[in-house]
């Protein structure tokens, strides 16, 4: 590989790490704004969920027409919609809060969504293929590490702006100030991108356009991410109330909203130990010093985020050296790493249903860090042994079953109405039971 490729390549990942943080911020921050919006409109928690129904049902109704269409205008324009998509429901905020209409706030869900999948159709396969087929994962590490930056920081900043006692007084006023925010900067960045030269993904000769329908390991990725996102989003959704409960912590919706921040935040530390431990490093001793700066960063994060209090900070670097030390017997396999943390994540789900106290708060907030490593592994062991021109519409199909973080928390709310939330849990604990079959059968080239 030549300088000169090499500076191109890393433009590119530079790039896509922007993109990533930009939907990961926008995702976190719709899923956490579905307590405001049941608050203000007085709704059931399945009637609440469809926050989340709405938006992940975008994916179902466009990923694959958007990797069609990403396959047709390339990647870079199909960023700058997806980019320009975000712009326009982020703006139509404004006249939903004013008007005080649930229909109208689904409308810029719905909106706000559609740029979203643009963006990570396009993006995921792009980083997939900004190198060999070995390091992909670990590329997908990276980035999904810097989305959920963004995905740590969103529920920190929904505390602020929408659960404080001066945005109670606003009501569905509250979420005007972010989201023009929101909107004004991913504008800009939408007519700097115009401008921005990236490295062309070359593709193959595409002979066979629906060859990827072939592909078991394809098909059972997606159910795979289907049962991944559903179950990451149906937990995230049901953790403010399930620690305002008197057994759970009891906690107020602003506090127990920094600890959404802390569920993100442990899938943020597990991705970028897991990008490093599945990357191309050779040095022993340079990857352990990454590891050791994640570390300081972990206590900082969990400090911060829990309004500097030391003991949260500690607490969350420990469970960062468990997530760290488990994820060596993952023994840098893709599947294999997949595998473990599925069975973790099963485990503290359990412990979630049936313990209570400080230990209940902590299980379900540690979650995240086994959900950390599911998507890009799921991804990369979805698109592996792909040709470049297949990675398009597998992505469009893996995509699409994004749906699960509309079907399954929808689901979940229901059954908390009728349940209770605790029993709710059941449905995430099921879909890990499939992602452990994915990772140690399902993934298999056939």
């Amino acid at each position: 590989m030549t300088q000169q490729q090499s500076n191109s390549l890393r433009t590119g990942m530079v790039f896509m790490s922007m993109i990533f943080f930009i939907f990961g911020f926008i995702t976190t921050f719709n899923i956490t704004l579905k307590d405001k919006i049941q608050e203000v409109f007085e709704l059931s928690s399945f009637m609440a969920q469809f926050v989340n129904g709405c938006f992940f049902f975008t994916y179902f109704l466009l990923s694959f027409v958007c990797g069609t269409f990403i396959k047709k205008i390339g990647y870079k324009n199909g960023v700058i919609a997806g980019l320009l998509l975000v712009a326009v429901g982020s703006f139509m905020f404004y006249p939903a809060a004013n008007y005080e209409s649930y229909a109208f706030f689904l409308a810029a869900i719905f909106v706000m969504a559609s740029g979203v999948v643009f963006l990570q159709t396009a993006a995921n396969p792009y980083v997939a293929a900004l190198g060999t087929s070995e390091t992909a994962s670990g590329r997908l590490n990276l980035v999904q590490a810097l989305n959920s930056i963004a995905t740590t920081i969103a529920p920190w900043i929904a505390s602020v702006f929408v659960f404080t006692a001066a945005a109670e007084a606003l009501g569905a006023k509250a979420v005007q100030t972010p989201f023009l925010m929101i909107g004004a900067i991913v504008l800009i960045i939408a007519i700097g991108v115009y401008f921005v030269k990236l490295p062309a993904i070359e593709s193959e000769e595409d002979t066979a356009r629906k060859s990827v329908w072939k592909y078991p390991h394809v098909l059972l990725g997606a159910l795979g991410i289907f049962c991944y996102v559903g179950a990451e989003v149906g937990i995230a959704a049901a953790i403010i109330n399930y620690l305002g409960l008197p057994e759970t912590g009891g906690l107020s919706k602003e506090l127990a909203a920094k600890y959404v921040a802390i569920y993100w935040g442990g899938a943020m530390i597990g991705r970028f130990f897991g990008s490093i431990m599945l990357s191309n490093i050779s040095s022993a001793s340079k990857k352990y010093s990454y590891v050791l700066g994640v570390l300081v960063f972990a206590f900082i994060a969990g400090w911060f985020v829990t309004d500097y209090d030391v003991t949260s900070g500690l607490i969350f670097l420990a469970i960062s050296v468990v997530n760290f030390l488990l994820m060596q017997l993952g023994k840098g396999k893709t599947n294999l790493t997949l595998a473990v943390f599925a069975v973790i994540a099963l485990i503290l789900v359990s412990v979630s249903i049936l313990w209570e106290s400080n230990m209940a708060l902590w299980a379900i907030c540690s979650i995240g860090f086994f959900n950390s490593v599911m998507f890009p592994n799921i991804f990369a062991l979805g698109v592996s042994d792909l040709d470049k021109s297949e990675m398009s519409m597998a992505s469009g199909i893996i995509n699409t079953l994004i749906v699960g973080g509309a079907v399954i928390p929808v689901v979940m709310g229901a059954m908390t109405d009728s349940l209770g939330i605790r029993m709710a849990l059941i449905l995430p604990l099921v879909c890990y039971l499939y992602i452990i079959f994915y990772a140690l059968k399902g993934s298999k080239i056939r």
